[in-house]
């Protein structure tokens, strides 16, 4: 779990203009976040629009980013699904020599009950070759990984190590935080919440911000992580605004947003997801410009 202390991030997919991987692109976002001081990437998340991939769209972009990575950084991929049975079958014939943990999403749409999804994660601990990160989003999944199940997991599943928490409830963090076993740890799945969770117990966040601001947001982190309050508030406050603007029309087209604005990559995103309008990309560019300045 060293290794995933700090700022993990949710790498996008970029895409070019036909709406085909943009494969140079992911190889910039990737180098920019490695020499933005980031500290682990996570790949094929949500972020990373994975669920419009075809299986060999997802096998390009895991051999880009582990080429581009070059064993720098640790390396975690996402594998979710509300398929268990199907999802047990890709974990036992998945090549992931390369990865340091699998982050799974709770089964969404589905709506199981907190014993369906106990039983769900029990099953791929079973048989996932590596450590397994929850990944609680009830925002999209429809259903709430309750703090119960998962400290239940934590003492049953030795190898589900940690959770990445996005409820957005700090109050089920704290309780999260002060109920899970020794070793079982907690991430902020939600940039908004990342400094509260880091200064209530969590090891760091796993950010959709981080990508396009890996300077600004790894530097909270730490700051956070060493118990520098007053200076991690002051970015955490300077860092709000980008926060609440990359997520106004929909993740990751705001993100996208900011790397098209960095010029790295465009903002294209697959349907049904669409393009962040005019009117928000001036506004992240804006914002990032003025960033970059005042720090």
């Amino acid at each position: 779990m060293e290794q995933l202390y700090g700022t993990g991030v949710a790498l996008i997919t970029p895409f070019k203009k036909d709406g085909s991987v943009d494969i140079a692109s992911l190889r910039r976002v990737v180098q920019y976040s490695i020499e933005g001081g980031v500290d682990y990437l996570v790949v094929l998340g949500t972020t990373g629009e994975s669920v419009t991939l075809n299986q060999d769209e997802k096998q390009l972009v895991l051999k880009t980013v582990i080429e581009e990575n070059n064993g720098r950084l640790p390396l975690v991929i996402g594998m979710g699904g509300n398929n268990t049975s199907q999802l047990v079958q890709e974990l036992k014939n998945a090549d992931l020599e390369a990865f340091d943990a699998v982050l799974s999403v709770s089964p969404y749409y589905n709506k199981p009950t907190q014993e369906g999804i106990y039983q769900h994660y029990k099953m791929l601990a079973a048989v996932s070759p590596k450590p397994i990160i929850l990944y609680n989003v009830p925002g999209r999944t429809g259903s709430n990984i309750l703090p119960a199940t998962v400290v239940r997991l934590a003492n049953d599943c030795p190898s589900i190590i940690a959770i990445k928490e996005a409820c957005g409830n700090m109050d089920q963090i704290r309780q999260l935080l002060k109920e899970t076993p020794s070793g079982f740890h907690v991430i902020s799945g939600d940039d908004i919440t990342a400094l509260p969770t880091v200064l209530e117990g969590g090891i760091g966040v796993i950010s959709v911000l981080g990508q396009g601001m890996p300077v600004q947001m790894s530097k909270m982190i730490r700051l956070g992580l060493n118990g520098e309050h007053e200076e991690a508030y002051q970015l955490h406050h300077a860092l709000a605004p980008g926060m609440d603007l990359i997520f106004k029309e929909g993740n990751p087209a705001g993100i996208k947003a900011i790397f098209e604005s960095l010029g790295i990559s465009t903002a294209v995103v697959r349907l049904p997801l669409i393009e962040a309008s005019a009117g928000l990309k001036s506004k992240i560019s804006s914002f990032v410009r003025e960033f970059v300045v005042s720090i």
